[in-house]
Order: C-alpha cells, then structure tokens, then sequence
C-alpha cells in the first residue's frame, strides 16, 4: 500500500487497507479426522508497516467487536521504523459453522452485511521500552518456532496502552477495518469425499451395489443433512415461539390502549356535552336570551326608579340587613314629613285674642 502523506508519523500502514475478507470452506473428513493439519482453518491476515516518518517504533493494538469469534496473534507489539508486523487472525470453527448454516438457507446474503469490525490503534512507544522489546524479540528469534511475545511482555505492552488511553497525552491513530465473509465451494474432483456424493449420487447406484465406502459416505451426507434440518426446524420452532409472544404482548397492549383512549374519550365527550348545554341556556327545559335577560334588568330599574318616586319602598326600612345596606333608615324615608314639622314648629300660626264680650245689645262693655 502506498505511503499516505496525510496520516501522521504515528501512524501504522496497514494492509490490507479498508476490509478483512475470510473465506469459509467446508473442512473435508479427512482434515477432520487429523488434527495437526490446518486444512479447513479460516484465517486471514493483516500487514502493519512502520512507513519510516519519524525514527521512533510505533506501538500497535488490535481489537474487535467479536473478541470470541476471531482469535489475533498478535493482538499487541512494536514494529521498529521501516520494517513489518504480520498479524494473524483466525475465525473459530463454530462460529464458521454458524457462518456456513446461515448461507446453506439463506445463501451469500446472509454474509454480505456483516456487523464485525476490527480497529487498529498505533502510537509512538518510548525508546526505553522499544529498546526492551528489541532484546526480547532478537533473543527469541533465533528459536525454531519463532519469536513468541513472553507473558511479562504482554503485561508491560497491556499496562502502555492502558496508561495511553488513561492519561490521553499521547496521540493515537486509529484505523477501523471491516469484515467479509465469503464462501468458496468446493468442487467435484478434489479430494474431499463429501464433495464427491452429490457424484456418486447422480450416477444413480443402487444401494446393494454400492460399496462399503460408498455406503458410508452416503451415510454420513444423510446424516449431516438431517442434523441440519433438525437445527433448522428448532430454530423455526424457537422463532415461531418468539413471534407467538410478541403477538400476544402486542394484542395485549393495543387492548390496553384502546380502552385508555375509549376512556378518554368518554370523557371528553361529557365535558364537551356539558360546555354545549350551558353555551345554550339549557337549564331544565327553561331558557332565557341575552336580550331578554336585559329587557327584564331595564324593566326592573324603571319599576325600581318609579317605586323610589312614590315612596313605595318604605317598607325595606324594616327589613333586618338589607334596609341598613341600602341606607334606608327612618329619617331618610320621612324626610318630607319632618321638614313640613319642622317647619310649622318654627314658624308658629299667630294667635288670634278673643273678641270683646257684647251685651246683649250688641254693645261692648
């Protein structure tokens, strides 16, 4: 992969750049069998080169979403400047088994949209410790089985990166890849005796004239495919019991739902009657207007103003609350009468002296 100018100088090249692709194959009976052969074995494998822009060695960690799926060897380490880092990665044979069952029913579809990501973190590693690991990784070198990270290096290299990401005063780069997974089927004619059946199978062989390898590779096809649709069927079972639940649970809920709302709206329904029936006078089959209410106000204050001309309303004197409330007391109602008293007090009616006495002539004596 060509140098990226724009990545920092603490940054690993890695290869390949933007997807990790596995390729999963049926592993054959006979690798099955034996079990220090790696034939069948899904890996894959990434590159980190150190591109040379600073004389420092880069520190790598690799991690991924599915850590029980795939096993890194080395999942940590140092690469020195100007020089590679292979790692391997291998895809666990359950896990690819599941892999492979998912394209048997559902076919390359089932694999195009898978969710594993791996990231690769590289940042500069301090002299001291690069030199360290040097010694360690020369030292070990000249084993026949390689160089083999030891348990207190892996301890130091754990304790590095856990100080990098607590203290966050070294920058670090990050380079997300993603993962395909392809199937690659194996043809007629390679040694592989299940790949064979479909063969043998065609050529339409009676059974009594099969021979016992025959009949034992037959065999072991019919059985292979009943455990798979046996597992096909508990899994349409397990679904079909969770699809069951979520109805009910669904059912449940709407019920719920639609009784609240029913509620509510019976509810609303009153008020709304109730807001109606007072907008329109309704008060026990009597009603009155707004222009009758007020001829019947006008009416009043006239009968009112006429009753107060005539004195009518002497009467609300000897009424207990409302007379003192409306000031209707004794001296205001009979004013009229006390002026003319009053009056007649102040202003006497002259006395008259009686007449002189007369005779019986007529004469004044």
């Amino acid at each position: 992969m060509p140098s990226d100018e724009s990545a920092p100088s603490y940054a690993l090249e890695v290869t390949p750049e933007s997807a990790l692709q596995f390729t999963l194959t049926r592993t054959p009976a006979s690798a099955a069998e034996n079990s220090s052969t790696d034939a069948g074995v899904t890996r894959c494998t990434m590159t980190l080169r150190h591109p040379g822009k600073t004389g420092q060695h880069l520190a790598f960690k690799v991690k991924t979403t599915q850590p029980r799926r795939y096993l890194v060897r080395p999942n940590q380490g140092i690469v020195a400047p100007n020089s590679t880092e292979t790692v391997s990665i291998l895809l666990v044979e359950k896990d690819k088994q599941i892999l492979l069952q998912s394209y048997d029913r559902l076919g390359q579809s089932a694999l195009d949209h898978s969710k594993d990501k791996f990231l690769v973190q590289s940042c500069a590693a301090p002299d001291e410790f690069a030199s360290l690991y040097d010694k360690e990784k020369r030292g070990d070198e000249q084993k026949s089985d390689g160089y083999k990270t030891s348990k207190e290096m892996a301890e130091k290299l754990t304790s590095l990166w856990d100080k990098t990401s607590t203290s966050g005063e070294t920058p670090v780069f990050n380079k997300k890849l993603h993962v395909r997974h392809v199937v690659m089927e194996i043809k007629s004619g390679t040694p592989d005796p299940t790949a064979q059946v479909p063969t043998t199978r065609s050529d339409k062989t009676p059974v009594e004239n099969m021979s016992p390898e025959q009949m034992f590779s037959e065999v072991s096809s019919l059985r292979r495919k009943y455990d798979e649709l046996v597992a096909f069927s508990v899994n349409l079972t397990a679904e079909r019991d969770i699809l069951n639940n979520s109805l009910e649970q669904t059912k449940r809920d709407l019920n719920r739902e639609i009784a609240a709302k029913k509620t509510l709206q019976e509810a609303a329904g009153g008020a709304s009657a109730d807001s109606r029936s007072i907008a329109r006078g309704d008060t026990g089959g009597f009603s009155l207007s707004v222009v009758q209410v007020m001829v019947i106000a006008i009416a009043c204050f006239l009968a009112g103003i006429k009753a107060c001309n005539s004195d009518s309303v002497d009467f609300l004197q000897f009424v207990p609350i409302l007379g003192p409330m409306l000031g209707m007391t004794g001296d205001v109602l009979t004013g009229d009468v006390l002026t003319d008293v009053v009056a007649v007090v102040e202003d006497p009616v002259p006395v008259m002296p009686d007449p002189p006495a007369m005779d019986e002539m007529g004469m004044e004596g």
